[in-house]
């Protein structure tokens, strides 16, 4: 998993979906958080598809405490399968990720650091910023937020773009209805990655698409996107 274009991901809490989502994703997010005995379902996993493993901290809208969190992504890292880990910039701000970071390097395992903002948009010259620090830890910066507006989608699609033209690796997409455009938009401008559940009922975030429509609309927008 290489991030080099763009990836599509489906996002599921169960290993046993993976069949399902290989006609249209390029990856699985397997969302250790919500998964009832993560550890065991990476090392039975059998499927196709790599893994990028995420154990979303409750104070970042997931479900994981702190207790081992960082410690069960670590051992995701030594799983074949898992090429990637989601790792929270604020978790790396305050230093406790030290250890995960250095695990998944010596692994080889990509790092995606991501942070969200479920309040709302800051303004334009704050994503920036966010994006760009969230770049010097990982391969791939993401960034996701809350539009309330237009204008909130259009300033997350001028940040994706301008750190796209300067060589970055980002992911970015605007969560609820007003936003939920930039899901298939924002590769246009240059967003690495793109997520989708594989069941359409178990939504992951809100304003997410099903996988089969963001695949649909992401390859109409971004012709050299291939399955």
């Amino acid at each position: 998993m290489d991030f080099d274009g763009f990836t599509l991901v489906a996002s599921t809490a169960d290993l046993d979906e993976e069949p399902r989502a290989r006609t249209h994703a390029d990856a699985i997010e397997f969302r250790m958080d919500l998964a009832d005995g993560p550890l065991d379902a990476l090392a039975s996993y059998d499927g196709e598809l790599p893994i990028l493993a995420t154990n979303r901290a409750d104070w970042e809208g997931g479900e994981a405490g702190e207790e081992g969190r960082l410690d069960a992504l670590a051992d995701a890292c030594t799983v074949d399968a898992v090429e990637a880990i989601d790792v929270e910039l604020a978790a790396i701000g305050d230093g406790t990720a030290d250890d995960l970071l250095e695990t998944a390097r010596e692994r080889d395992v990509r790092i995606v650091v991501s942070a969200h903002d479920f309040e709302g948009t800051p303004p334009r010259p704050a994503l920036v910023r966010t994006l760009t620090e969230a770049g010097e830890y990982g391969d791939v910066a993401k960034l996701a937020v809350t539009a309330e507006s237009r204008a909130d989608a259009l300033a997350l699609l001028s940040a994706t773009e301008q750190l796209t033209r300067r060589g970055e690796s980002v992911a970015t997409m605007a969560m609820g209805e007003v936003g939920r455009h930039t899901r298939a938009v924002a590769p246009v401008y240059g967003s690495r990655i793109g997520y989708a559940p594989v069941d359409p009922d178990a939504a992951t975030a809100p304003g997410q698409y099903d996988l089969a429509s963001l695949d649909r609309l992401v390859g109409r927008l971004s012709p050299k996107r291939e399955n």
